[in-house]
């Protein structure tokens, strides 16, 4: 019976506000049923007003903490998050290629929601060239997915274009979240390593509580690919999970609020095939 239960890891920042970062990551392994442990790579002083100051964590540190886990532990996924500059980056890469925690979802974290820079702007090379190539899907949104190719992002055309070129970075599956596009729905365009391209599609929710969207999405995947689920599943587990977070709403703080973490799957995905 020793490590039998379905055991997830995040490697992220902290947020101590709780709406985002690795506090986001380890409600939605609680609430996707799987058993959360986390790598703290920096330290966030942030709350639905933005982010006020953050500290990298020394990269020895990061160091321990994977060992740490990777003696004890058997962990079937991982993803990271936050990963504050060119140091920390290649202390994690280090690290994932010493330590097998199974599948790695990349959510390419650089820009709170405030404005504050989450990485320094000599690392989105490193990411690019060592970070991509140990992932098996990258979830970036629009002005993320802009930085990491070097081109705008203003249609669902342009996502299909700049899904293809994110995979040229060896990573295998990616989506592209459409959240930073107009119009009625939410869409998000998913590219498989199998060739297979699919639109997932919600209404979209009027709403400023969406602090956290992008950890909770990608941290979905994480559970839902060590429980066994397929990619692409697993993709579409995690819209309908992050479309009730933003639905059915709570409301905390003064400003960008987080979403639910116990809300129920949403109904509303819509599948469209390319």
């Amino acid at each position: 019976m020793k490590n039998s239960t379905p055991q997830v890891v995040t490697i992220a920042g902290s947020d101590s506000g709780g709406g985002a970062g690795l506090q986001a990551d380890l409600k939605t392994f609680q609430a996707r049923h799987v058993f959360g442990m986390s790598i703290v790579v920096a330290l966030t002083a942030q709350n639905t007003l933005g982010v006020q100051e953050s500290l990298p964590v020394p990269c020895e540190f990061v160091d321990a903490q994977f060992a740490s886990l990777g003696d004890d532990f058997a962990i079937r996924a991982a993803k990271t998050g936050m990963l504050a500059d060119t140091a920390h980056v290649q202390t994690v890469v280090k690290n994932l290629q010493t330590y097998n925690f199974g599948p790695l979802v990349v959510d390419p974290v650089m820009i709170a929601k405030g404005g504050h820079p989450l990485l320094s702007n000599d690392a989105i090379q490193t990411i690019q060239t060592e970070l991509l190539p140990l992932a098996t899907v990258v979830t970036p949104n629009l002005p993320e997915a802009e930085v990491l190719i070097g081109q705008q992002i203003t249609s669902e055309a342009e996502m299909i274009r700049a899904a293809a070129t994110l995979q040229q970075f060896g990573v295998k599956n990616v989506v592209m979240k459409g959240g930073h596009l107009e119009g009625t729905e939410a869409s998000d365009f998913v590219l498989l390593e199998t060739g297979e391209q699919f639109w997932l599609r919600a209404p979209r929710q009027t709403t400023k509580n969406t602090h956290g969207t992008g950890d909770t999405f990608s941290s979905c995947i994480v559970a839902e690919l060590a429980k066994g689920v397929s990619m692409k599943e697993a993709i579409i587990t995690a819209k309908a999970y992050i479309q009730g977070a933003i639905t059915e709403g709570i409301f905390v703080g003064h400003g960008h609020g987080p979403t639910n973490h116990w809300a129920k799957l949403s109904t509303e995905i819509r599948i469209e095939p390319v």
